[in-house]
Formats: C-alpha cells, structure tokens, sequence
C-alpha cells in the first residue's frame, strides 16, 4: 500500500486508533485527533498518510536509520536471505552471521568475538549476564555488582531498567534486580561540585569512590554509554576516559561500553568509544547496526573475556548457558553486511564529522540568538541543545514549552526532532538531533532554521 486511496487511508487510520498501543504514547488524545502514520521514506525524509514530508532529524525518532531510507540494496539482500535461509537457532553457524562478525571485528581492534541477540536491551543481558557467570566461575559469586551511570540509559526490559540511570523510566516498574549501583553523571553544565579546575577526573574519580564504598572485591562490572543519550546529550568531559580506564584496571572491573545508539559511525568513528582511546571488555549495539532494515543486536567481547567460559569443557555449567531466539534469523547479519558496506563506500563517517561540525556551529548560532539554549553539546551527527529558563541560575525550562517547541518544529516546518523524554524530573528539557549520515549542508540549515523559527514563535506568544 504505497499508494493508498483516501478510503484506504482512512481505514488504516482507524485500525491503529482501535487496536496499535504506541511506544512512548499517552493515547488519550487519539479519541479527538488522528495518530501519525509514516508510510514512506527515501533519504532524510518521510511522508505520513497525508502525503506530506518530512525531514527526519532523528533517524526514525530512536536514532537508528543511519544510512537513511529506501536502500534498495539492504531490502534486496535481506529478500535474498531469507529465501536461502531465514533462520536456525545460534547454536549453529550461517554465512552472514559469520562474515558480518568477521568484517564488524576488523572495526574494532581489541575485540574478538560476537554473540547476536535482536535488540539493544537484550544485547545488555548478555553483557550482565556474561560479568555474573564469570562472578560465580572465579570469584565464588561475590563479584557480582555491576555500575551504572546516573542518565544513561540501557534499555527497557526489568534487569536493563534496573541498571538505568533515568529515573522516570524507572517509577512504577520496580521491585528491580539487585546488584544493580548508580555513579554520577558527568555533564559538566550540571556540576554536582560546582567549579572545579579538572571535571573530568572529578567525575570519574567519583566511580572509584562507589567501588570503594561497595568493596571492590564485590564489582564485577560497569556500564557506561560513550555520549549518553536520552538523558540529555553529554558527551564525557576531557580526562574521563582515561581516568574511568585506569579506574577499572586497578579494581579489575569489566568495561562495559553501550554502543546501541552511538555505534556505527554515529559519532564520526565507528565506535562513540573509539574518540576517546578505551578499550573495553564488553561492547554492545544495535539501532545502527543495520540502521532498522533487519533487527540484530551483538555483545562483543575480547577473547579473555570469551575464554573464561572456554576453560573446562568438562565442567557443563561452564560454558555460557544463554540463548535469544532471534539471534538465529540470518536476515540481521546480511542487512548489516550491506548497512556496512554502504558506510565504507559512500565514506560515511567522514560526512558524518562534516556535517555534525556544521550542525554544532548552527546550534552555536542559536544559542547566540535565544537566551532559552542554556548549552549545547553532541558528537559528530548526535547533537543536544538544552533550553533553560534563565541562563544565569540554568533553571530548566518547563517541560510544556519544550514540547511545544518540537511541536512547532513538526507542524509548521515539517521537521521532526527529539527532546528528552519521560527520563529526568524536571530536566526534560534538551532537544536531541540525530539525522541520518547521508545529510547534506542544506539539510542541517533546514533543521536549524525549523529550531530557530519554532523558538521564536513559542517564545514570543
């Protein structure tokens, strides 16, 4: 139904009203006005069931269409697939699993080994579960805490919520798993020490001081993503990295690094880890992996970290007793096969610096403009402007008047962008642009001028 006639339309209008309960949606309001049905992509830009575009400034709202719509390339060899062979549990091999690791591997110098599951959350799973088993293996289950970060986010099942540092992602579904510690965050805009000459290793130096709090001898683990995401946009100040590494040396503390949304050239380099010189233990993607044509997620690990479940093959509860389903359909790897081949080609990355510096120095202008952008941060294509309500005291502009500002952007200029949503009382308030990596100059200007004519409007009445 690429072509829908008006009552077909209609029809399908009603069918989602009636039966689709949306991600993230109050649906009160869909008794009085239609839900949004997006029907067609091609580039940055989508068209809704009324036939108008849009340019998509989110890649798909969650950050994931990194290649952009309508890649013929991707669909055929994902058809091709699955009339060769759509699925057989992971237990076994099958060709693009096994050269999708092979080519993702030769990105990620350090790392060996692949394990595919089928979406972000679960990729995350792995990663604990993988640092548990290896606590009851060698440490006789005592290493078992794993750490997480105030902000971050990683994902939606109860153990990932468990390990969220989002607060309103959390209300309402607990009890959560235990062994689960928050750190601080680290964006300097919201210094919890105030003005300090090196923040960077006064925000890592306080995840040394949990694991000395909680005894070392009691973590095994700790997750952090390289520029958090839904919880505002912060990329690490300068000395974090290098501080957190040393950091988990020292205690012999997993490096968990979450790449769902960073990974895959979001941030300029194929890896959001890989601007800042670490060298994880774990690393986990999704979203961008095949840039939403085919779901896969992967835990990626180095081979120490494999081969703790690899020294007594005698021992039946040594091996890693885990499976996901979904992890067998071979139409993710050959979609990421493809997605892949389309970032080396097209040089992607390098677009993706380009094009995320000019975003930067638009957001710059604004913030010149509007006393309202408090700050504005990102790395390459994965950019925030948080909005305050005086710049002075960085008092948090109210959630109401953010949202009207994305709704402006929506129904006036037909550019979809993001804010932090439902994740920190009080400080749902950054506007969040990821476009694809295929965006141009002209792209980028369009969305900063949709920001800067929404602004000025909601502003000014």
């Amino acid at each position: 139904m690429l072509n829908p006639g008006q009552n077909e339309i209609e029809s399908v209008i009603e069918a989602d009203r009636e039966h689709v309960w949306h991600h993230l949606t109050q649906h009160k309001k869909f008794e009085t006005v239609d839900p949004t049905i997006i029907v067609e992509g091609k580039g940055i830009r989508v068209w809704n069931a009324t036939g108008r575009e849009h340019i998509d400034a989110v890649s798909g709202g969650v950050w994931t269409v990194n290649v952009g719509y309508g890649r013929e390339s991707i669909a055929d060899a994902v058809r091709d697939q699955l009339v060769k062979l759509n699925f057989f549990a992971n237990s076994v091999g099958n060709i693009p699993a096994a050269m999708f690791a092979e080519r993702l591997i030769s990105k990620m110098p350090g790392m060996k080994r692949v394990y595919y599951s089928n979406s972000g959350s679960e990729a995350n799973e792995k990663a604990y579960k993988i640092v548990r088993q290896i606590a009851h293996n060698k440490y006789g289950g005592k290493k078992h805490k794993i750490l997480y970060r105030e902000r971050d986010y990683h994902g939606t099942t109860i153990t990932a919520l468990s390990s969220g540092g989002q607060e309103q992602r959390k209300t309402q579904y607990g009890p959560f798993t235990p062994g689960f510690v928050e750190v601080p965050h680290c964006l300097e805009y919201r210094s919890q020490w105030g003005e300090v000459d090196d923040y960077g290793s006064r925000a890592a130096n306080a995840i040394e001081e949990v694991i000395l709090r909680e005894g070392a001898d009691t973590v095994g683990g700790l997750i952090l993503e390289p520029v958090t995401a839904g919880g505002g946009v912060i990329e690490p100040p300068v000395g974090y990295w290098e501080r957190v590494q040393e950091i988990c040396k020292k205690h012999d503390v997993l490096l968990i690094i979450d790449e769902v949304v960073c990974g895959m050239g979001r941030t300029g380099t194929w890896f959001g880890y890989q601007n800042y010189g670490v060298e994880p233990d774990i690393v986990t993607m999704a979203k961008g992996v095949a840039s939403g044509y085919a779901a896969i997620s992967c835990t990626v690990t180095t081979e120490a970290v494999f081969n703790e479940f690899n020294s007594d093959p005698d021992d039946p509860m040594s091996y890693f007793r885990d499976i996901s389903t979904f992890g067998g359909c071979a139409a993710g790897p050959a979609a990421a096969l493809e997605n892949l081949r389309i970032l080396e080609d097209e040089d992607l990355l390098a677009n993706c610096s380009t094009m995320g510096a000019h975003l930067m120095d638009r957001l710059e202008e604004l913030k010149a403009k509007h006393n309202i952008i408090g700050d504005v941060r990102g790395k390459g294509l994965f950019c925030g402007a948080e909005l305050v309500a005086d710049r002075t005291s960085k008092e948090p502009l109210d959630e109401a008047i953010v949202q009207a500002i994305v709704g402006e952007c929506m129904s006036q200029s037909a550019v979809i962008i993001g804010m932090t949503n439902r994740s920190l009382p009080g400080l749902n308030n950054t506007l969040c642009l990821s476009p694809a990596l295929i965006c141009t100059k002209s792209d980028i200007d369009e969305i900063a001028d949709a920001i800067d004519a929404a602004i000025t409007k909601v502003t000014t009445n």
